[in-house]
């Protein structure tokens, strides 16, 4: 162990990286974060999902977001404008319908005991979670940018980062590469992967005194997550509440709808939110709190996750777009799952790939799951709400917006909603193709 600063090496302290530290320095071994913000930071990504319940029990850190009067989210809806007479018509006994809504607790979920996540706010979140993960013993570092890996040595990778102006560097068993959309060691061993299909871009900001039951059907769902269609192609937009006043609004359309510069970037903001009355009338009576921010090119994969004396985990290992709140998601399991074959492989003494191969199986399969539900999604596009409503499906449809995404190689609701879709993007005759989303045609061919 001299031979060695740190067991492990964690970089980015967002929520990848503060779990599965609190994971590993909870179990006993230690830890370093390296950090280059300094938290509080504003971050977008601010729904969770109920799977996150289990990494919140198994970290102690569920009391801790109980207490923290962040808005509890028990569940979410779906609106839109209508989309003319397809709407009376069925296909196979399914009927879209323009709003439509689901309760978490109507599906009873293993290892979770609530009938409720949260929304947050991603500047307090991730600090309480990375603070928790300081408490349980892992050393953080905060407005530290590390540089790169250096795995020249076997089994010694190190750390390097600069400090005024100097390279300074620290020697560890293994790297947890957590340091988002950045992919630091994606870039540096030219792992990243482009996706080629989803290329969406969002617009959002923070609205004060806005009237989220405005769409609601009853005042009992104005805390759920709104999806709000709009007519604009695979275009939507999401509300979620931040405080008891605040809501964070963002729209998110393809590459080839947003526009170049800031100024025109917010005028197709307000264009979009024009196109739903009820909301854009809700917004303009609001008072608006924060800069408008853009994010751009979100779905990516890595041609591996994990190698000698590295895994890679949360965004930096994956992303893919962000329309089921996935992303906070993903990187908490993935660090609950990573975090179990690292301690494996610390009890072994052996860091080498192939001990974290149910990790990267685990990861796989999940991602490979979301990806392929997000597909259905934009292809139906407002028509997705007809399986929401259908019993057949309901629940099923529910366990994958719980998060539940990893114990099934090819969910059986995920294969009927791609047969519909297949059957109706090959006739151009069918009742409901004309309402098909331009996204993903020739929907789901491997892409990776």
């Amino acid at each position: 162990m001299a031979d060695f600063d740190f067991d492990i090496g964690i970089i980015g302290g967002g929520p990848a990286g503060a779990a599965i530290a609190a994971y590993l320095a909870k179990a006993g071994l230690s830890c370093v974060v390296f950090e280059r913000e300094l938290f509080p930071r504003p971050h977008v990504g601010e729904s969770l999902v109920p799977s996150s319940t289990r990494v919140f029990k198994e970290l102690g850190f569920l009391e801790q977001m109980d207490r923290a009067g962040f808005p509890k989210k028990y569940g979410a809806g779906w609106t839109s404008s209508g989309i003319g007479p397809v709407y009376s018509n069925s296909f196979d006994g399914l009927e879209p319908d323009c709003n439509v809504n689901l309760r978490f607790e109507e599906r009873a979920q293993p290892g979770v005991d609530r009938n409720y996540t949260f929304h947050v706010d991603r500047g307090r979140f991730d600090l309480m979670l990375l603070q928790h993960a300081h408490n349980l013993g892992a050393v953080i570092y905060e407005g530290v940018q590390v540089q790169q890996v250096d795995f020249s040595e076997p089994d010694h990778p190190r750390i390097c980062f600069s400090i005024a102006n100097q390279t300074m560097g620290t020697t560890v068993r293994m790297v947890v590469d957590a340091s988002g959309r950045r992919t630091l060691l994606g870039n540096q061993l030219k792992l990243r992967i482009q996706d080629p299909v989803f290329d969406q871009y969002a617009i959002h900001t923070w609205f004060d005194g806005y009237d989220r039951g405005a769409l609601a059907r009853d005042s009992s769902q104005r805390e759920f997550i709104f999806i709000h269609f709009l007519p604009v192609s695979n275009a939507w937009v999401w509300q979620i509440p931040i405080t008891e006043t605040i809501t964070s609004i963002g729209v998110v359309t393809q590459k080839k709808n947003f526009a170049s510069s800031r100024a025109e970037r917010e005028a197709f903001f307000w264009q979009c939110i024009g196109s739903r009355p009820e909301l854009k009338a809700g917004l303009e009576a609001a008072k608006r709190t924060r800069p408008f921010k853009s994010e751009g090119d979100y779905s990516y994969a890595m041609k591996q996750i994990c190698g000698d004396n590295f895994v890679l985990v949360g965004d930096a290992g994956r992303f893919v777009d962000p329309v089921f709140s996935t992303g906070v998601s993903i990187a908490l399991n993935s660090a609950r799952f990573a975090s179990h074959d690292i301690l494996l492989a610390a009890e072994k003494g052996d860091f080498r790939k192939q001990s974290f191969q149910t990790f990267e199986d685990t990861l796989r399969r999940g991602t490979k799951n979301w990806y392929e539900f997000i597909s259905v999604y934009y292809r139906l596009n407002v028509l997705f709400t007809a399986f929401i409503q259908d019993e057949r499906y309901r629940l099923d449809v529910l366990k994958l917006l719980q998060g539940d995404v990893y114990d099934e190689d090819d969910p059986e609701v995920l294969r009927k909603m791609k047969q519909i879709v297949s059957e109706v993007e090959q006739n151009e005759k069918h009742i409901w193709h004309s309402c098909l989303g331009e996204l993903t045609s020739n929907a789901f061919k491997p892409v990776f």
